[in-house]
């Protein structure tokens, strides 16, 4: 595979939570985070059959989902963690089936970075970050669809719940409906548990992601350049719910 040659040329040094009982919403500026741990490619340890997430954060969703049962409504997990592999996984695929249909290959990025992350840059590397549903609720085909979620559709009572309560349990909705908003499109699903993932991205965020992604080499990446790379980290990375950052 064509090897990149965009590091050459520049380099980057790094582009009121509500309390409620047993949730810890304080950011620990102690806990360090590594470059490794951060794209998804150090072993993690998750907690939660089917919920795999750190520590705090499981315990957190589950009081989540022990309250959102008296509103009718079942808290279910579609995904969470997810290791920089996985990610790769997703993307390559996605490029092969957008090239393999007539896509140029900057297209193809461009269209899977409408819902996809470039592995290594995922929230579900994390541990903190969830797309979830309602799990009462039959629904053929994606579920991961903004449509349903909208008024009079499957997931509308599940949206309104979460709007009026994920926040007290320190969930925050990742990618939000506003139309100022860059980057990703809209994930009613996509909730992230700010106590952890803050202090992550900040860390995050402070790395030269540049001086990393040139020795990253996956299908696709042979097409980054300095300029794509710095408009994804400020849009997609970073253009997020600002309660989150």
């Amino acid at each position: 595979m064509q090897r990149r040659s965009f590091i050459k040329k520049t380099t980057v040094s790094g582009l009121a939570l509500a309390l409620v009982p047993s949730i810890t919403l304080a950011q620990d500026k102690d806990v360090e985070y590594s470059i490794l741990e951060l794209m998804g490619k150090s072993d993690v340890k998750l907690y939660g059959k089917g919920i795999n997430l750190r520590k705090e954060a499981h315990n957190a969703f589950i009081e989540m989902k022990r309250a959102a049962y008296t509103g009718g409504i079942d808290l279910k997990i579609v995904s969470s963690y997810r290791s920089f592999d996985r990610q790769q996984v997703i993307f390559e695929n996605k490029f092969i089936k957008y090239t393999d249909a007539g896509m140029t290959p900057l297209d193809a990025i461009s269209k899977i970075i409408e819902y996809s992350t470039i592995p290594g840059t995922s929230r579900h590397h994390w541990g903190t970050d969830i797309d979830v549903i309602d799990g009462y609720q039959k629904v053929s085909g994606d579920v991961l669809v903004p449509s349903k979620y909208g008024e009079g559709q499957p997931f509308a009572d599940f949206k309104k719940w979460m709007d009026e309560n994920s926040e007290k349990f320190g969930f925050y909705l990742v990618y939000t409906d506003d139309k100022k908003r860059r980057g990703f499109k809209y994930e009613p699903w996509h909730y992230s548990y700010a106590p952890i993932s803050i202090p992550m991205l900040e860390t995050f965020r402070s790395k030269n992601l540049l001086q990393i992604y040139k020795d990253e080499d996956f299908l696709g990446s042979e097409h980054f350049t300095s300029g794509f790379l710095r408009t994804y980290i400020t849009d997609n990375v970073l253009d997020i719910n600002s309660k989150l950052l």
